[in-house]
């Protein structure tokens, strides 16, 4: 039974959630009210989000030090495929505030206690096996295009990626297999972890209604995954200091645009 309710949450059956047709302007209009949400309280969610500016100071200081410089580019990158699961907290804060209750960053932590926290641990362990793969695939590439020779010096790397034929080869076909792996992520977790906090429906009816909001809304859902990306990249950018600005202004965004997308249970 304890399968059961992470597949179908606490029904006696699955339970699909009816999804919404979004205008284009539905996209923009949610990524506006994450930028309010966080202004209301930006001191709190940058607190909440230094730990993923952090994570990606570690990540740069191990892969420097390692010989791991070719994961360095496909560890930045897997924010974004990790970047639903990493903002649960931020989806449990707004939740809290679109019910009138006390939205400060502690309640963040608040997801442990949720009736669905095993689905949505079942949905976080699928995320964490796609970013998985998709370090093995670009180790693979690296590997295939360029070779195993190890690199003495982040210089040496760089001359070797961005001034060669192999290395433009690497970057072009990298980047395709990188945008593979993030339509799947897209598709499959546009509403999954908002919808788990919001209702116990279940992992795989939560994934399942994802898949057919993306289905219905491709155009509008892919424009919202290229919002994400280069906010993510601006964000980077500083020693990834502006994560802690860009990541709640986007997790407050994906609760309003989960909002829209997927049909509000009747009371």
């Amino acid at each position: 039974m304890a399968t059961f309710h992470v597949i179908a949450g606490a029904s006696d059956r699955p339970v699909y959630p009816a999804v919404h047709k979004i205008r284009m302007s539905d996209v923009f209009e949610c990524l506006g009210r994450g930028v309010e949400d966080f202004w209301e309280k930006p001191s709190h969610y940058v607190f909440v989000a230094l730990i993923y500016p952090i994570a990606g100071l570690i990540f740069a200081y191990w892969t420097s030090g390692n010989n791991a410089l070719p994961l360095l580019y496909p560890l930045m990158t897997g924010f974004a495929l990790v970047g639903p699961f990493a903002a649960i907290g931020l989806y449990e804060i707004s939740r809290r505030r679109e019910l009138g209750l006390d939205s400060s960053w502690r309640h963040a932590l608040e997801v442990r206690r949720s009736p669905a926290r095993y689905s949505i641990a079942v949905a976080g362990v699928l995320l964490a096996i796609i970013f998985l793969l998709w370090l093995y695939a670009a180790s693979a590439l690296y590997n295939v295009i360029i070779g195993t020779t190890e690199q003495v010096s982040i210089g040496a790397f760089l001359r070797q990626v961005l001034t060669t034929r192999e290395g433009w080869t690497l970057i072009i076909v990298g980047n395709v297999v990188g945008l593979l792996f993030a339509m799947v992520t897209l598709a499959a977790t546009i509403v999954t972890f908002p919808l788990l906090l919001d209702r116990d429906v279940g992992a795989y009816v939560a994934i399942h209604t994802s898949v057919r909001a993306f289905l219905r809304n491709p155009l509008e859902i892919l424009v919202w995954g290229l919002i994400v990306a280069v906010l993510l990249v601006i964000g980077m950018l500083p020693l990834f200091a502006g994560l802690a600005v860009v990541l709640p202004i986007l997790g407050h965004a994906s609760w309003h645009l989960y909002r829209r997308l997927v049909e509000r249970p009747v009371s």
